[in-house]
């Protein structure tokens, strides 16, 4: 992604990540930043549905990547400390942490998702799409979890999703970079701020479900689950939870 990458502003939109498909699929990879004021079809991991009240930050990175697709599944952890990044022009971004794979959270509440999609381009190389939603003014009702702001952190009452973009773009260029060059770097990086490193976690839900340890994530971003069992499992998809015991019941944020 360059620093120079045009802003495009839809007063509304079905998906900023829908758009970028639509341009990527007619060949037009950007860069480009696709941002929305509201969203009438915002989704998240999964096919969830997103929230998108005005006020918002509802955005799309779409660029193209030469590495291929491999190096498109480090996007979820710049975008997460890119966020993190932009928000300590806003507030202390020491009471933020990101969680496996791809949410940003404060007291266990959720204040960002993040949305890599990609696909085939020309030769080894692929297009991705970067979707961030940011809770910049509200925190959405239907997020499926406790959600907060940036506002409700303590953010300026002036504050905007048009602001919180500007500081936002500046830190993505960076955070890409290192993921392109320095992933190893990126990934200490992620784990500074990683909710639940070393605590008991759970993986998945109903009877998949796995119980262990979170002790980091791999050289490829994967989470790394200490088990009962006594072996570590690598883990790259699922939705992991916080295990406490509450009066010997395990009670899951």
């Amino acid at each position: 992604m360059r620093p120079d990458a045009p802003v495009l502003w839809f007063d509304e939109i079905d998906s900023t990540n829908e758009e970028a498909r639509r341009r990527a699929q007619a060949d037009d990879l950007g860069p480009v930043w696709i941002a929305a004021r509201k969203q009438t079809a915002g989704r998240g991991r999964l096919g969830r549905q997103w929230d998108s009240p005005t006020g918002n930050l509802f955005v799309t990175a779409l660029f193209e990547e030469e590495g291929g697709l491999v190096k498109a599944t480090r996007y979820p952890f710049a975008a997460g400390l890119a966020i993190l990044d932009a928000a300590s022009a806003f507030i202390d971004s020491g009471q933020l942490q990101v969680k496996w794979p791809n949410d940003v959270r404060a007291s266990r509440q959720k204040i960002s998702g993040i949305l890599v999609e990609a696909g085939a381009a020309s030769g080894k190389a692929c297009w991705v799409a970067c979707g961030m939603g940011v809770n910049v003014r509200f925190a959405p009702d239907g997020a499926g979890q406790a959600a907060t702001s940036l506002l409700d952190l303590g953010a300026p009452q002036i504050i905007t999703a048009e602001m919180f973009l500007d500081a936002l773009r500046h830190a993505f260029v960076k955070r890409c970079a290192q993921a392109s060059s320095d992933f190893e770097s990126l990934l200490a990086d992620w784990q500074k701020y990683a909710e639940g490193l070393g605590e008991e976690v759970t993986v998945g839900k109903g009877a998949d479900a796995q119980i262990g340890i979170f002790k980091g994530v791999g050289p490829d971003g994967a989470l790394l689950l200490a088990c009962a069992d006594g072996k570590t499992h690598t883990i790259r998809a699922g939705d992991v939870e916080l295990v406490k015991e509450i009066g010997g019941h395990a009670a899951r944020d």
